[in-house]
């Protein structure tokens, strides 16, 4: 398949690097600045064209712009495609609906997100093979099509119902954006407490956890004092919490409250209203 990828970064980049392995053919990418170095590192030869000029002698034009541009890039590609064309976006938030100007053009639309992480183009080339990849396609055509295309990417594809991609996504974010986040909160109280290498010493806590969840579940995964209900010791967590860094004690309040609902019946009701009435004073 000839392939054309508009809004080629990270993400349009890795995609365009397997498929090209995987025997398609990369007519053209399209992009801003950055686009043209990029390219010439982990596409050399595959030109660098305006907008305008990307669609031409493309099977398939791949979408990888931001969110908010889609609608402004479908609707200036809907005079440049024809009924053989196909407009893929590679958003997970966004359904299908942002291409209408391309099927009132007559083209397929379809929709395709790897559920992964993506910090850089080589990360994400050697993280898309067995990576899960939603499909959300109009018809069972286009359901095949998006499960081949997934399925050169080295990934698993699964169907994803267009009106449940805004709920994927903002799962996504919990699972991988959060996870970036309250991490940073760890390095922070963990460098402030002295610990040497705070990332590396991090990490085999992390990375053992995720491993529980995958093995047990959630609730038998959660460990610490919210699942035990030791209310004496996220007392004694908040203090030190709000004399090293008092922003993260809304953080850590709002979040052991969670922890707690994930403990569900392992926390005794008594030992909960215990750690609620701590709570309460930090809130």
């Amino acid at each position: 398949m000839r392939i054309a990828i508009v809004g080629a970064g990270t993400v349009g980049t890795a995609v365009a690097v397997r498929w090209r392995r995987a025997g398609h053919t990369i007519t053209a990418v399209a992009g801003r600045d950055a686009t043209r170095p990029r390219a010439a590192r982990w596409l050399p030869d595959v030109p660098v064209v305006p907008l305008a000029d990307a669609s031409a002698g493309a099977d398939l034009v791949v979408l990888g712009v931001p969110d908010d541009a889609l609608s402004e890039v479908a609707a200036s590609l809907a005079g440049r495609i024809d009924e053989a064309s196909t407009v893929l976006h590679l958003s997970g938030a966004q359904g299908l609906d942002v291409l209408e100007p391309v099927e009132r053009a007559g083209g397929r639309v379809l929709a395709l997100h790897p559920l992964q992480t993506f910090a850089d183009v080589e990360g994400a080339i050697d993280a898309l093979p067995g990576a899960a990849i939603a499909v959300t396609a109009r018809d069972d055509e286009g359901s095949a099509l998006g499960d081949g295309l997934a399925r050169d990417l080295g990934g698993r594809p699964f169907p994803l119902a267009d009106e449940n991609r805004p709920l994927y996504h903002a799962a996504a974010v919990f699972a991988s954006n959060y996870l970036v986040t309250v991490s940073e909160a760890a390095l922070e109280l963990f460098t402030a407490a002295g610990v040497p290498d705070a990332t590396a010493a991090m990490h085999p806590l992390q990375t053992a956890t995720l491993d529980n969840i995958e093995r047990l579940g959630p609730q038998q995964a959660l460990t610490g004092p919210a699942v035990r209900g030791d209310a004496g010791t996220i007392d004694r967590n908040l203090g030190a919490v709000h004399a090293a860094a008092p922003a993260l004690v809304p953080s850590y309040v709002t979040l052991c409250r969670a922890a707690m609902d994930v403990a569900g019946a392992r926390l005794p009701d008594d030992r909960r209203s215990a750690v609620e009435e701590v709570l309460a004073r930090w809130s």
